[in-house]
């Protein structure tokens, strides 16, 4: 551990366990995984199971103000539990706490694919081009890098969705070490290869 990482836990206290992503990137698994490794998680449930998440979407709506509210004291009351937060509000998490950010990677043709039917099974649309939501996509995942290997308030592991799916033990592993104390085995339990739908073409 670095003198500047040990500096930051004595003074801002536990972190906060962050799963964060693309929409579609596995992100609701791996909140799945720490639940179950027993990790207390933040969410309000208003967003239920459905077809496109048939094990839940783990999410908390006080998340996506991020951006513009003013009052974000919500978050220090969840320091030593795991919030999930979309890649792009990652820059809006205040910087004065201290957070271990899993981050899921997944193919972005999967993605533009898992995204377009969950969208069409709603009856809603994008008008946006396949190629320009992959370079939209692109940038914000190198900007999102860029802020993790950077900014001194995160610790961080890049976890692919696939590989996870293929290897589960090995995906609790990586995040076991991130996250102390989970229970390995129960983490890779949950895991659902079944739920793996909108593949690439190998």
């Amino acid at each position: 551990m670095s003198a500047r990482t040990l500096w930051r836990r004595l003074r801002y206290g536990r972190p906060i366990v962050v799963v964060s992503g693309l929409p579609r990137s596995g992100t609701s698994m791996a909140m799945k995984m720490l639940e179950a490794g027993g990790m207390e998680i933040v969410t309000d449930g208003e967003r239920e199971a459905d077809e496109d998440n048939p094990r839940g979407y783990y999410e908390d709506e006080r998340v996506k103000d991020l951006a513009n509210a003013p009052d974000k004291s919500w978050l220090r009351a969840s320091r030593g539990r795991a919030v999930k937060v979309i890649s792009f509000l990652l820059k809006d998490l205040p910087p004065n706490l201290n957070y271990r950010v899993i981050l899921m990677r997944r193919d972005l043709t999967e993605v533009l694919a898992s995204q377009r039917k969950m969208l069409n099974r709603r009856n809603e649309t994008d008008d946006t081009p396949d190629a320009r939501m992959m370079e939209l996509w692109q940038d914000q995942l190198w900007r999102v890098n860029y802020l993790l290997r950077h900014a001194p308030q995160f610790e961080w592991i890049e976890i692919d969705y696939g590989e996870a799916l293929r290897d589960p033990a090995a995906a609790a592993t990586q995040v076991a070490s991130l996250v102390d104390g989970l229970d390995e085995q129960a983490m890779a339990e949950v895991v659902d290869p079944a739920l793996y739908r909108n593949r690439a073409a190998p």
